[in-house]
C-alpha cells in the first residue's frame, strides 16, 4: 500500500514509509541544489583549512566560493601524485584531509601503467551508503513487488594490496563489501540477495562465481532481477554457466558440493544450503545442453523483471548481447559513481539505455563543470579555466566533471564527459558520454591513445630482426565473444618480403602489447578472466590508404584526415576485415602479481 510522503513528490507514491523518507530526501536535495552545494563547499574548506594542500593556496581560512575558485587550481591525478605517494609511503600529516586517510581506493590505470590511488576517509562509507539507500526506493516506483523475491547479483571482491606505509589499497566496491555497512546491513525485504556473503567475500574468483551461480539456480523461481555492476560482468556469468552447467547440475541433483570449493566458510555455508533436487538438475541440463542460448536468463529464471547493470558509456557495446540472452528484458542503470566520489542516481531507471541520465546529488561533494571543447588548447596554470557550478550548467552542452571531496581532493578532473539533457527540480540530469581520451574498454579497463601507442611501439620492437615496421594501426574492442578482447589492426612494411616476421614473432607481439597495458587490464586478463587474449590482425599493404579514401568520400578533409586509433563504424570494420592476411593471438597471459601485505 502506498504511503503519502511529507512532500508532494513528483517521483510517485512510495512503496513503504522507509521509501517515503528516501524520496523526500531526494526532493529536498534536488530543490535546493545551489544552497546545498555552497554548504558542502563551506564544510569541506572549513574542516580542511589547516591541511597542507589548502595552505599552499593561501585561502587564510576563507570558505566562500569566490576565494576558492580564484586561488585553488584545477588539477589532474599527475599533479597530485607526489603528495599521494607521500601518504602511501607513510606520511600521516594532514596533507589533503584533516581526518586520517583510512585507505586508498584504486582507480583505472595511469599512463605509467599503475593504478591510481585515491585517498579516502572512514566517513565516506556513510556517504556512499546514503546514496545506496536511495536506489531501491526509486526502483520500487517502477517495479512493484520486489519485496516478494530475491535479486541474483554477481558481486565480487578483488585483490587488495598494502602500500609501503601500511594503508590498504583496493577497489571501491571491495572496500564496501568488506565494510560493516555491507556485512552488518539490516534486513530489507526489497533488497535480498540469493548469494550469501560468504560467496561474495570469497577472494577466489572461480569459487565465488560458482557458488553465486549455484545459489541463483537453487532460488530460480524466487529471482526477480538479475544483475552485476557492469554489463560485462553479467555476460561473464552467463559464459560461466555455459562452461560449468554440468558440474552445477550434478551438485544440485546429488546435494553434494563440487570439491573445487575449498574456502572453509564458503564450503560450510553451501553444504548447509544444498539438498538433492533431481528435478531442478534435469531442468538445468535440458535448458543448457543445447546450442541455442537465446533467452536463457528468462528460461532459467522465469520471474525476472529486469537486468540491473551499467550499460552506459563503454558498456553500451554489450546491449545487443544482453538482449539476446535475456529476451529483451529492461536494463536498469541505477547509479553513477567512481572511485573518487559517488555522484548520483537515475530517477527513471527503466528507460531505454540510450535515454539514461543521472541526477547528481548535491550533498555528495562539490561539483564543477569544465565546458568540453575538443579543439580547445590544453589548460594552463597561467590562464585558469572558468568552471560552471552544478546549478548553472546548460541543457545540451557537454562538460568534463571536476570534483572537490570531503576526503581532500580539490578541483580534481575526473575525466568523465557528460551532457546535460534535463532537470529534476533544480538539479541537472546528465547523460554519460564517455571517458575523456579513452579508446578501448572491455570491463573496468580503460586504454587511452597514448597507452595504445606505447604498446604498439614496444611490440613493434620485436619486428626489428625482420627489418619490418608497423606502418599504421587501429583498434576496436571485440565484445561478440565472452570475455571480450582487444583487436589491433596492423599494416606492416618489410624491407625484404622474404624475411617476413614469423607467426611466432607476431604472436609474441600480441603478448608484448599486453605487457605494456596498465595493471587494470592485466588483472582483467590474469585474475578476473574478464578480458580475453589480445589479437593482432595483419592487413594488406595499402589498406590504410583505402581507409583514408573511404573517409574522404564521406566528406573528410584530406588535409585534416588522421587515422582513427579506434574504429566502430561497420563499413570501416568490414573494409579492414576484408583485407586481413593473418591473425595472431597472445600465446600467454601477461605478468600481473598483486603486492603482498607486509
Amino acid at each position: 500500500m502506498a504511503v503519502n510522503s511529507g512532500l508532494s513528490s513528483p517521483l510517485g507514491p512510495p512503496a513503504c514509509e522507509k521509501d517515503a523518507k528516501a524520496l523526500d530526501f531526494i526532493e529536498v536535495m534536488t530543490r535546493n541544489v545551489d544552497p546545498v552545494q555552497q554548504q558542502v563547499l563551506g564544510e569541506i574548506l572549513s574542516r580542511n583549512a589547516d591541511t597542507e594542500y589548502l595552505r599552499r593556496f593561501k585561502l587564510a581560512g576563507a570558505t566562500d566560493r569566490d576565494a576558492f575558485k580564484s586561488k585553488v587550481p584545477v588539477v589532474t591525478y599527475e599533479d597530485l601524485q607526489p603528495d599521494i605517494q607521500r601518504i602511501a609511503n607513510g606520511d600521516r600529516s594532514p596533507i589533503f584531509s584533516s581526518h586520517p586517510i583510512s585507505e586508498f581506493l584504486t582507480s583505472s590505470g595511469t599512463s605509467a601503467g599503475e593504478r591510481k590511488l585515491m585517498p579516502t576517509i572512514h566517513e565516506e562509507l556513510d556517504r556512499r551508503q546514503k546514496l545506496y539507500s536511495l536506489l531501491q526506493p526509486v526502483m520500487n516506483l517502477y517495479v512493484p513487488g520486489l519485496d516478494k523475491g530475491k535479486g541474483l547479483y554477481f558481486l565480487f571482491i578483488k585483490a587488495e594490496t598494502q602500500t609501503p606505509g601500511g594503508l590498504l589499497a583496493r577497489p571501491v566496491l571491495t572496500s564496501y563489501y568488506k565494510s560493516k555497512h555491507f556485512k552488518t546491513r539490516p534486513f530489507d525485504p526489497y533488497n535480498v540477495y540469493t548469494s550469501p556473503d560468504e560467496a561474495i567475500l570469497c577472494a577466489n574468483s572461480f569459487q565465488s562465481m560458482y557458488t553465486q551461480m549455484l545459489c541463483g539456480l537453487l532460488c530460480r523461481r524466487e529471482v526477480l532481477r538479475v544483475g552485476a555492476v557492469f554489463a560485462s560482468g553479467l555476460l561473464r556469468a552467463i559464459r560461466f554457466l555455459e562452461l560449468n552447467w554440468k558440474e552445477l547440475a550434478h551438485d544440485i541433483g546429488t546435494g553434494t558440493l563440487n570439491p573445487r570449493i575449498t574456502d572453509p566458510p564458503l564450503r560450510e555455508c553451501m553444504t548447509s544450503l544444498l539438498k538433492p533436487d533431481p528435478e531442478l538438475a534435469e531442468l538445468i541440463e535440458q535448458e543448457c545442453r543445447g546450442e541455442n542460448w537465446e533467452g536463457i536468463i528468462t528460461r532459467i529464471w522465469p520471474n525476472t523483471k529486469y537486468l540491473d547493470v551499467i550499460v552506459t558509456g563503454a558498456m553500451a557495446q554489450y546491449i545487443p548481447t544482453l538482449d539476446y540472452y535475456s529476451g529483451g528484458l529492461p536494463q536498469a542503470c541505477t547509479m553513477y559513481a567512481s572511485s573518487e566520489c559517488y555522484f548520483g542516481l537515475n530517477l527513471k531507471p527503466m528507460v531505454k539505455p540510450s535515454e539514461v541520465s543521472y541526477t547528481i546529488m548535491p550533498n555528495m561533494g562539490y561539483f564543477e563543470f569544465l565546458p568540453h571543447d575538443p579543439a580547445a588548447p590544453p589548460l594552463s596554470r597561467e590562464a585558469p579555466p572558468r568552471l560552471v557550478d552544478l546549478a548553472n550548467v546548460e541543457i545540451g552542452k557537454e562538460y568534463e566533471l571536476v570534483i572537490t571531496t570531503y576526503s581532500g581532493l580539490c578541483r580534481y578532473r575526473v575525466g568523465d564527459i557528460l551532457r546535460v539533457n534535463g532537470f529534476h527540480n533544480s538539479a541537472p540530469q546528465f547523460k554519460f558520454i564517455r571517458r575523456k581520451n579513452a579508446l578501448l574498454s572491455i570491463d573496468s579497463d580503460k586504454t587511452d591513445e597514448a597507452e595504445l601507442q606505447k604498446a604498439v611501439e614496444n611490440a613493434s620492437a620485436l619486428l626489428r630482426e625482420f627489418d619490418t615496421t608497423v606502418v599504421e594501426y587501429t583498434s576496436y574492442a571485440d565484445t561478440k565473444a565472452i570475455p571480450g578482447h582487444y583487436v589491433i589492426y596492423w599494416e606492416l612494411m618489410a624491407k625484404d618480403p622474404s624475411s617476413w616476421p614469423t607467426e611466432e614473432a607476431l604472436n609474441q607481439c600480441c603478448l608484448a602489447m599486453e605487457e605494456s597495458m596498465n595493471s587494470v587490464y592485466r588483472q582483467g586478463r590474469v585474475a578476473d578472466n574478464s578480458i580475453g587474449p589480445l589479437e593482432i590482425r595483419v592487413v594488406n599493404k595499402g589498406t590504410f590508404e583505402e581507409l583514408m579514401d573511404y573517409a574522404i568520400s564521406r566528406g573528410a578533409s584530406i588535409n585534416q584526415y588522421k587515422v582513427p586509433r579506434c574504429v566502430s563504424f561497420t563499413p570501416i570494420m568490414e573494409l579492414l576485415d576484408s583485407r586481413v592476411v593473418s591473425v595472431h593471438f597472445s600465446p600467454a597471459a601477461p605478468h600481473w602479481t598483486p603486492e603482498r601485505k607486509s
